[in-house]
């Protein structure tokens, strides 16, 4: 007589810090790939300007800035055109946007396979982050382009544009794992994230430089992790008015922050993914 012994395997989210696995993430980044080129490619399939878009955004926001804050309001801009000085927030601050919107109803929109198949779940927003990538550099080559027109000398220090290009990834990643792991519980923070993201871009030195905040709060308002990465960016394209360091500091401190905090609550609510969802 032959006896078969049943077997069975079961997949338990861990509850403790050390359950980032990396070499799991590596394992699975041809999903990842996968996701990223999914969605560009949906974007653009039927879309009748296709890249266009990506400029259009962040380019009618630039000249409605500079008729009403550089024209009417007078705004300073630190000897830089304005044009080139809003235009220079602006191409991050889409990409962060954009970012952030789409990786808050990330994991929703794949409840279809969440249900189905095991991956691990931070490659939905994470692979929302990437995508915009696409988008942010045909905006880049259009911002080049603009500060060779205005007769804006371009210096070395426009490498360091990636690692603050960097910084801004990270944040939208920690942002969005947070929200998109919220949102499964709460779906109102899907309708709400287009309110938070018009009050961030305010209390952003998007239309206007950090400088003309006072200096004795200045270190508060590098709590906003944008503050320096924007102003970081601003000043690695045009070489005027580098960043404050202090604030420059606590702004890096809260992206690090916020990333911790966004892939902890993740992973920690992860594992109720497939009922909620």
């Amino acid at each position: 007589m032959v006896f078969f012994k049943m077997s069975k395997t079961v997949i338990k989210s861990r509850h403790n810090w050390k359950s980032i696995n990396l070499k799991e993430l590596w394992e699975y980044r041809e999903l990842l790939l996968f996701l990223v080129w999914k969605d560009i490619r949906i974007r653009y399939k039927q879309s009748l300007l296709g890249a266009a878009w990506a400029v259009i955004q962040p380019f009618s926001m630039m000249v409605i800035f500079s008729v009403f804050f550089g024209r009417f309001m007078k705004v300073p801009s630190e000897g830089i055109p304005y044009p080139v000085f809003a235009y220079c927030a602006l191409v991050p601050w889409t990409y962060f946007s954009n970012s952030l919107t789409k990786a808050t109803s990330s994991v929703i929109d794949y409840q279809g396979i969440i249900t189905k198949v095991y991956f691990p779940r931070i490659l939905l927003p994470l692979s929302a982050v990437l995508q915009n990538l696409f988008d942010f550099l045909i905006a880049f080559v259009l911002l080049i382009i603009m500060i060779l027109f205005f007769n804006i000398g371009i210096t070395p220090k426009i490498f360091l544009s990636f690692m603050f290009l960097m910084l801004m990834i990270l944040t939208a990643a920690g942002a969005g794992f947070l929200l998109s792991a919220i949102n499964v519980e709460y779906r109102d923070v899907r309708h709400a994230i287009t309110f938070i993201v018009q009050l961030w871009l305010f209390a952003t030195p998007i239309a206007y430089p950090a400088s003309i905040v006072p200096e004795r709060w200045r270190t508060l308002y590098g709590l906003n992790p944008l503050v320096g990465i924007i102003e970081g960016f601003r000043w690695s394209l045009t070489g005027k008015s580098p960043p404050d360091i202090k604030m420059l500091s606590v702004s890096f401190l809260t992206i690090m922050i916020l990333l911790l905090l966004g892939i902890f609550c993740f992973r920690n609510m992860e594992k109720t993914f497939a009922d909620v969802v």
